[in-house]
């Protein structure tokens, strides 16, 4: 349970409904983080705005790789929402989701592609407090994904540095995007 209890659809206007609508239709559930944030109409609008922007811009880095980067990302912080949502959207984009099982293991697993590892190895750095990151490491993400694929890994991965830091402070946990225990991967 949130620690902000979500509106619920009796409570929400005609906007919030309609964006509530959308949402069950294209997941199947409303997103928690939506219905929490729903209490700050404009902080919720401009966040499902800049999402949707950030959904059709980021196109440059093949999707397993953005993907398993921003999964990481979340693993990493013990976001239980993100891990599970993030499954269903590689689930839903084709993905191989048996994978994420093991994920800490991306370094010498042949489940994952040397992109990828570049990728997930960029999300650690990140993640990491302090930040990690190095020179030689962005000179070869950028060799191996060109500049405009390095700032987009970058950027989905400070955006899910935000979801997965807002949804634990608000104790947004998993929601049941998944089933079975795809979503249930061992936290760091």
């Amino acid at each position: 349970m949130p620690r902000i209890n979500p509106v619920t659809a009796t409570e929400a206007g005609p906007f919030l409904k309609m964006l509530y609508r959308i949402a069950r239709k294209r997941f199947g559930a409303v997103p928690e983080p939506i219905a929490v944030s729903a209490h700050h109409p404009r902080l919720m609008r401009a966040s499902v705005i800049h999402e949707l922007m950030v959904e059709r811009a980021a196109k440059t880095l093949p999707v397993s790789v953005r993907e398993l980067a921003v999964y990481r990302t979340a693993t990493q912080l013990g976001c239980s929402w993100c891990v599970d949502f993030g499954t269903m959207l590689q689930r839903l984009d084709g993905l191989d989701i048996e994978r994420l099982k093991h994920i800490d293991d991306y370094a010498t697993s042949p489940s994952f592609t040397a992109q990828e590892r570049l990728a997930i190895a960029y999300a650690d750095a990140m993640t990491a407090t302090p930040v990690s990151v190095t020179d030689e490491q962005t000179a070869e993400l950028e060799k191996e994904f060109g500049r405009k694929g390095l700032l987009e890994l970058t950027y989905v991965v400070a955006l899910e540095n935000q979801r997965g830091r807002a949804n634990s402070s608000l104790g947004i946990t998993d929601q049941g995007f998944t089933s079975g225990d795809a979503c249930r991967v061992p936290l760091p």
